[in-house]
């Protein structure tokens, strides 16, 4: 349950992400080489639809759309299907499947300019309301039936007079997710798949970030994951009231909301064998199906994309699918690729001209696998990214970049790095005998999350009024002398106490800017009990020292000259993910916290620090 879980027209997409968290508290490789957009996406030399403009090219059909087409599944529900046929067509086409829980009547009624521009170019394009959702029969159930109803939709695609059966899919975010749990069928009709911001299937880590419950997922829950109404309308409800509610497994029902997944989601433990049944992405599941893995740096499942493109490469069942799987990493926040401009703004953020040509890309991409025209796919290069701070598209071919520095920066202070105006310091020298730094998580007073949106997310925002709080470490490079280019995977490691038996930890990578702007890049968190394994849970003794690991996820961002390096260490970010309460217990039914009294080692023994992938 990706945030935002956008529709398939971007700008809908987008717009949706923004209603449903309007209330929220804050609401691989040769080396690295500089690679232009327009060499990127060069469609005259691959043969594609792009004129000597860059434009995309004029259509080559008209567009029909046959409404309400009821296509039945293996168990006899029917699920409402709009098909786009390009007018004029001859012969078998081949098609792209489009599966949402946003109302497939969106897209028909605001053209969709992805959608019709497949069909423009020779696609019959299927859009379908997934089981349970507006004019679809059957009970929605949050991932359970999205394998099997794509695999059975596929196959009557597949058989119909039309179809030469080899088929794509596409979408964002749900749409995304609804893709990766089908390509583990392996049904032989997916032919490839354009698969955007979906990563939250691979272990369900997007829904519990860290061990801790992912509260966009209330939000996403009440507004588009009733089991009982078809077409929801969303419940006037204060976000950031019910954000606040106490136990966690009634914040929607104390809302006012309707029946929902959300308990269930928020109850399970990380390992729990239940996440089966949803259909969720383990480390057993194979593929056979050419994926183009698109994310956003400033996303929360940034880093997935890496995860299952190294995956599906590794669990291949054929050359076709090991070779062919492909990342593109934009700056931008969930599924607003192509809002990106000439003067990209992200969180307050300049990040410059980051366009990137996204249409043709997806034409050329199906009409080499469905189409079989040879122009150039297979051979670019597996990774394309945008380096932040330097304002720039690079590529490479393998991830982490050959070459990369993994380099640690440890934590160092006097024992008082409280605050931005603390003494908290960030170097590569190891530290000596240092005193820790201690803080007092209160979960009735949560740092609260920062950013351009809150519980959906995203990770841009300048953090300067959060880092003013005393539960907040704050540790910093003195101003770089030189550029620091960090693209990579991100780990932190930290020593750590706590008077209670349970609690979390959180770390933020920043960029403090000369003017003293502080840009989030990445974040995370571990609660404590799964430090040894998310398949168990160990407590904490007031007086013992702890090791554990934060996964960061992945950024690409140049430090420039005169910046610093920022990190800083807390153990809440609300409503981002829920609070841990502190007792120990299963805290999705619990009403009473306790405050805790946190610290962090920093000495020779009991090194913490950040590992940076440095690159050059």
């Amino acid at each position: 349950m990706t945030r935002g879980k956008c529709l398939v027209d971007r700008r809908v997409a987008h717009s949706e992400a923004r209603l449903w968290t309007l209330s929220a508290l804050a609401l691989l490789i040769v080396g690295l080489e500089t690679v232009p957009v327009a060499q990127v996406s060069d469609a005259n030399k691959a043969g594609s639809a792009k004129d000597s403009s860059g434009a995309i090219a004029e259509p080559l059909y008209s567009v029909r759309v046959d409404e309400n087409v009821r296509v039945p599944m293996r168990d006899g529900v029917k699920l409402a299907t709009d098909l786009y046929f390009p007018e004029g067509a001859t012969g078998k086409l081949p098609a792209v499947l489009i599966r949402t829980p946003y109302n497939r009547k969106n897209a028909t009624k605001m053209g969709a300019p992805d959608l019709r521009m497949f069909a423009e170019h020779g696609y019959v394009v299927a859009v379908q309301d997934v089981r349970g959702k507006f004019d679809s029969e059957g009970h929605f159930t949050y991932w359970a039936n999205d394998g099997s109803d794509g695999s059975d939709t596929l196959d009557w695609m597949a058989a119909q007079p039309w179809s030469t059966g080899k088929i794509g899919t596409y979408g964002c975010s749900y749409l995304g997710e609804d893709q990766i749990l089908l390509a583990k069928l392996r049904n032989r009709h997916h032919t490839a798949m354009i698969e955007q911001a979906g990563g939250g299937t691979y272990r369900q880590m997007d829904l519990l970030e860290g061990g801790a419950v992912s509260l966009w997922a209330a939000s996403w829950s009440l507004r588009w994951g009733s089991k009982i109404e078809s077409n929801p309308t969303p419940p006037n409800i204060d976000l950031e009231k019910m954000y606040l509610t106490l136990p966690l497994i009634d914040m929607l029902k104390k809302a006012g909301g309707p029946p929902t997944d959300f308990e269930n989601l928020a109850s399970h433990e990380p390992a729990d064998p239940w996440w089966g049944q949803l259909g969720s992405i383990d480390d057993h599941d194979r593929f056979n199906t050419p994926a183009l893995l698109m994310t956003s740096w400033n996303d929360t499942v940034a880093n997935e994309a890496f995860t299952l493109a190294k995956l599906m490469r590794e669990n291949d069942e054929s050359a076709r699918a090991r070779d062919n799987q492909f990342v593109v990493v934009a700056p931008t926040t969930h599924c607003a690729y192509e809002t990106a401009t000439e003067h990209t703004i992200v969180g307050g953020r300049d990040l410059g001209d980051a366009r990137f040509d996204y249409p043709n890309l997806y034409l050329r991409w199906f009409d080499h696998w469905l189409k079989g025209i040879d122009n150039g796919i297979p051979e670019m290069p597996k990774v394309q990214f945008y380096v932040m701070g330097a304002n720039r598209w690079r590529s490479a071919n393998d991830w982490p970049i050959t070459g990369t520095k993994f380099t640690k920066y440890y934590l160092h202070s006097r024992g008082r790095a409280n605050t931005r105006s603390g003494d908290g310091a960030l170097s590569t020298a190891e530290p000596t005998e240092e005193p820790p730094d201690r803080f007092t998580y209160d979960p009735k007073s949560p740092v609260p999350t920062t950013g351009s949106s809150s519980a959906g997310g995203s990770m841009a925002g300048d953090q300067r009024e959060v880092e003013n709080r005393s539960d907040v470490l704050v540790y910093t490079t003195p101003p770089l002398q030189e550029g620091v280019d960090v693209t990579g995977p991100l780990e932190v490691v930290l020593y750590i106490g706590s008077s209670a038996r349970d609690t979390d930890f959180t770390a933020k990578l920043v960029d403090v800017y000369p003017d003293g702007t502080a840009f989030n890049l990445q974040w995370g968190i571990l609660r404590a009990r799964y430090r040894d394994g998310f398949n168990k849970k160990v407590w904490m003794k007031p007086g013992e020292v702890y090791p554990l690991k934060i996964d960061l996820h992945s950024t690409s961002n140049h430090f420039a000259v005169g910046h610093r390096i920022r990190l800083e260490i807390s153990s809440s970010n609300f409503p981002r993910v829920d609070r841990n309460l502190n007792t120990g217990g299963n805290n999705y039914d619990e009403t009473d916290p306790v405050v805790a009294e946190n610290e962090v080692h920093h000495a020779k023994m009991r090194p913490s620090y950040i590992v940076l992938p440095i690159v050059h």
